[in-house]
């Protein structure tokens, strides 16, 4: 894996969680809402495909059906995006529900490829991985936009945030869980090229490893409660505000990770 897989993988996994993150939010939230957030994750998705390293390429292979499965998954929201609000409408939820499988799919395909040297454990693992990462930047990026949204829509029932928050929260655990997994796997039993997972994270190059879990992960736990707590006393501004830097926190912590990734190839 070469540097051009960071933004690519990012961009693809912000994308799908957008969109499968849109399923949660019930229609009360408006049609500008779902205009907005389709039109969020399609933008993503293309520049994905522009940006997407060289070897990623259509073909029989891993790759090859997840890079399908992604260019569907864009088509997918482009036209559920085009038809919110129109006279043909009423399909729109075929094609968020086609962007979101394929958005899955394509994720899915990431991690097999991401691992297709190695053997089943680690292609688990990396799956694991991407799609919590998906889970988790997709969760985080919802619930911002709709906190922003109380702006618009003030008569918002504070349900709806507080229901994309227990995602976030539950994301965020899960997350977690998988990255200990992980670290636990490639300390103890891989078998990696160079010196080994553990004398990386202790080395000058480990200071990636220890920001990735300080921004990506323990600041999101703090960061998610401070959110719940304020949300259940429907201060959906201040709410809103912490969710700003939330979203930030885990943008700066899967980054990372996809940086850890190419270096050392294990997916934290």
């Amino acid at each position: 894996m070469t540097l051009s897989y960071v933004p690519f993988l990012f961009l693809v996994h912000l994308g799908v969680g957008i969109i499968v993150t849109l399923v949660l939010v019930p229609r009360v939230a408006g049609v500008q809402f779902f205009r907005f957030n389709a039109g969020f994750a399609a933008v993503l998705l293309l520049v994905a495909l522009v940006m997407r390293p060289e070897d990623v390429a259509f073909g029989p292979g891993v790759s090859g059906v997840a890079l399908a499965a992604l260019v569907g998954s864009t088509f997918g929201i482009l036209v559920y995006w085009a038809t919110i609000g129109r006279v043909w409408g009423q399909f729109r939820p075929v094609w968020l529900w086609l962007a979101v499988l394929s958005g899955v799919g394509a994720v899915i395909g990431q991690g097999l490829a991401a691992s297709s040297d190695a053997g089943a454990l680690v292609a688990g693992l990396s799956v694991a991985s991407f799609l919590t990462s998906t889970a988790l930047l997709g969760g985080t990026s919802t619930a911002m936009i709709l906190g922003h949204w109380y702006l618009v829509l003030p008569s918002m029932d504070v349900s709806l945030l507080q229901r994309i928050v227990k995602f976030h929260i539950g994301s965020t655990a899960v997350r977690i869980v998988v990255v200990v997994g992980i670290v636990w796997w490639a300390i103890a039993l891989a078998e990696l090229p160079g010196p080994g997972f553990q004398r990386y994270i202790f080395s000058l190059d480990g200071v990636f490893f220890w920001q990735r879990i300080l921004f990506g992960l323990l600041g999101p736990v703090v960061l998610a409660y401070m959110t719940w707590e304020t949300a259940k006393i429907r201060a959906t501004q201040s709410a809103t505000g912490i969710l700003y830097v939330d979203f930030f926190t885990v943008i700066v912590g899967e980054l990372l990770a996809k940086y850890i990734l190419v270096a050392t190839t294990v997916p934290v």
